[in-house]
Formats: structure tokens, sequence, C-alpha cells
């Protein structure tokens, strides 16, 4: 497959990844139970049908974050890894701007930042300490579950629904830490275009969810070269 066609795969994804998972949080507003399970529900929904249409063409990573793991396991060269993060990140202010269009304004786009209570629990400064804190973790928990289920073809029919449960299950925590990023290009596209709605603080906030994906993505890649090359000599002294 030729690296133009896997980064428009990857474009694709990002975009419709953007337009469901923060179009679906614009429009409940990420209140109450509801909207925050309707959200998580959204993005994990969206990568289960990504997985199982553009999975077969880039191996659907729709996230600089995984992209990273892969390019630290040897899965995707410098050249692919490049590639990936510039149409995933092109995707995802496509999909901002989509989303902007079907709600009329630029002012909420399901930008990332701190949330109000963490902020009231910490105060201002330690508060962005914690939400990288919760990006680094988040990540690290969505990655390596993805090591896990893509390191044998025999998971090859489940792969989707494991990792579009993952995305799930940390946006369920971590809506209500940093609306849940744990992917950069994601964060970046509401972040830029919410500028044009004079909402500066996704942006201001933008290294968090740039730095804490990607410092857990390869975190979570490193230990689990480590586990299973562990288990690779383990299997081979018995």
């Amino acid at each position: 497959m030729s690296l133009i066609r896997k980064c428009t795969a990857e474009f694709i994804g990002t975009m419709l990844l953007v337009v469901f998972g923060c179009g679906v949080a614009v429009a409940t507003g990420c209140v109450g139970s509801d909207g925050l399970i309707a959200t998580a529900l959204a993005f994990g929904l969206v990568i289960v049908a990504m997985a199982y249409s553009i999975g077969n063409i880039s191996g659907c990573h729709i996230n600089p974050a995984v992209s990273l793991a892969m390019l630290i396991d040897e899965k995707l060269t410098l050249k692919e890894f490049l590639g990936y993060v510039v149409s995933q990140v092109l995707g995802a202010i496509l999909g901002a701007a989509i989303v902007a269009l079907f709600f009329g304004s630029f002012e909420n786009l399901g930008g990332n930042a701190v949330q109000d209570a963490v902020v009231v629990a910490y105060g201002e400064g330690p508060a962005l300490v914690i939400g990288l804190l919760a990006e680094i973790v988040l990540t690290f928990a969505f990655v390596l579950a993805i090591m896990g289920v893509t390191s044998k073809t025999d998971n090859k029919a489940v792969t989707g629904i494991v990792i579009g449960l993952s995305l799930t299950l940390v946006h369920l925590l971590g809506i209500r830490l940093t609306g849940t990023s744990v992917n950069p290009a994601r964060s970046i596209g509401p972040a830029l275009l919410q500028m044009i709605g004079g909402d500066f603080t996704a942006i201001s906030q933008i290294w968090i969810f740039i730095v804490g994906p990607l410092l857990g993505g390869a975190a979570a890649a490193l230990l689990y070269r480590f586990l299973d090359k562990d288990k690779d000599i383990s299997e081979r002294l018995n």
C-alpha cells in the first residue's frame, strides 16, 4: 500500500473522529451523566467504525500518539510516521471546521482544557500539572491496550472493538479532568479554530495535549516491548 493512500486514510479517519467525537461533545455539552456517556461512546464507536473500514489500509492510527508507539515498536518507518502525523493534524482541522459549520459557531468545537473542577481543587498552576499527568496516564492505558490487542493476528476480528471500548473507557474518566484528548491531532484541530471564535483557552493549554499523549504513548510502547521480549525469552527457555 502506497504512503499516499495510507496518509489519505489517516486524514479521513481523523477528520471523522473529530466530526463525530467532538460533534457529539458539542451537541450534548457533556452535561450530566448522559452527556458524558454519550460523548465517551461517540469517540469509542467512531474508532470501531474506522478500525474496520481503514484499518486494513493504514492501521487506523488516527492519532499521533499511536503512530509514535508504532514507530517505537518498529511497525512504522520515520517517513510513514511524519506523513501520518501531518495527515492526522490536517484531518482534525477539517473535522473541526465541519463541526463549526454544523453548529454555526467557532466558540466551542470540543477543544481540550483542564476542567474547572480540577482548577478549583488545585489552583491554576498545579491544575495544569494534574492535567498533564492525567493525559499521560489515560494515553498510556489506551495505547497499552492497542499494543496488546494488535500484537497477535488471532485478535484481528475483535481488534476494533477492543480499541473502541478502551477509548470509551478513558473518556469516561478523562472528560471531567481534561475533556480527554489522548490524541494531539484531535486537540490541535479544535484549538486552532476556536481561536477564530475568540476562545484562546484550548490553544494556550495545547502543550498539555501534545506532550501528555506523546509521553503516555511512548511509555506504553516501551513497556510493551519489554514485556513482550521478556515473554519470548521465557517461552524459548521452556
